[in-house]
């Protein structure tokens, strides 16, 4: 008796434990079309682009923290660089490329050759991501990045990162049930999002 109990409670709890996740599922899914919706209602769909481009940017750069804390992955480290490259707002990665960007390469080069144990391990790839911004081509850094190219681009590294998240968390439903794993998991979507609208509209 007592063990038919205790498998009637389990069953409950997972039961509850389902019903969490879909209303879960459920209330990204409506929070994503008000998204969309506002940004479409605030500028039209040049400003949607503009701004996805801003949350991608700032997506990419939370999971770059996430990273040297919890996930300690460098493929995943090594693919983020060139996507927040591809992806970052106009404004920001004009200063970048800029002598502001140059001094903060210059310094980074040099705290790295006559100073290599005052330069910790977490600052190699925000250094790289600037040191990338500056010696990037012209033709890299104005037709690539705000190309369909560029997007494309980001668009084939937010689903490698999401397919390989999901792999590594054990399915889809684990990525978003393990510790830490919806944060991620979210994240990696918003890596999504940007490319995908940006290329609807190249293509219509």
């Amino acid at each position: 008796m007592e063990m038919k109990k205790s498998y009637l409670a389990m069953k409950t709890e997972s039961a509850v434990a389902s019903n969490l996740i879909d209303s879960d599922l459920k209330e990204i899914g409506i929070a994503a079309k008000k998204l969309a919706n506002h940004a479409i209602m605030l500028g039209g769909l040049g400003f949607g682009t503009s701004f996805l481009k801003w949350i991608a940017s700032f997506a990419a750069i939370y999971l770059l923290i996430l990273d040297r804390t919890n996930w300690r992955s460098n493929m995943l480290t090594a693919l983020l660089i060139p996507y927040i490259f591809l992806s970052f707002p106009s404004f920001l990665f004009g200063l970048f490329r800029g002598d502001f960007g140059k001094w903060l390469s210059l310094v980074a080069i040099i705290i790295r050759l006559f100073f290599p144990k005052h330069f910790p391990d977490w600052l190699e790839a925000p250094a790289a991501l600037v040191l990338l911004m500056v010696v990037a081509p012209s033709f890299i850094a104005d037709r690539v990045r705000d190309g369909w190219i560029g997007m494309l681009i980001c668009l084939v590294i937010a689903c490698y990162l999401l397919q390989e998240h999901i792999r590594a968390s054990g399915g889809f439903r684990n990525s978003f049930t393990k510790a830490n794993g919806i944060s991620n998991t979210i994240g990696i979507i918003l890596l999504l999002v940007y490319p995908v609208w940006g290329l609807i509209l190249h293509v219509l």
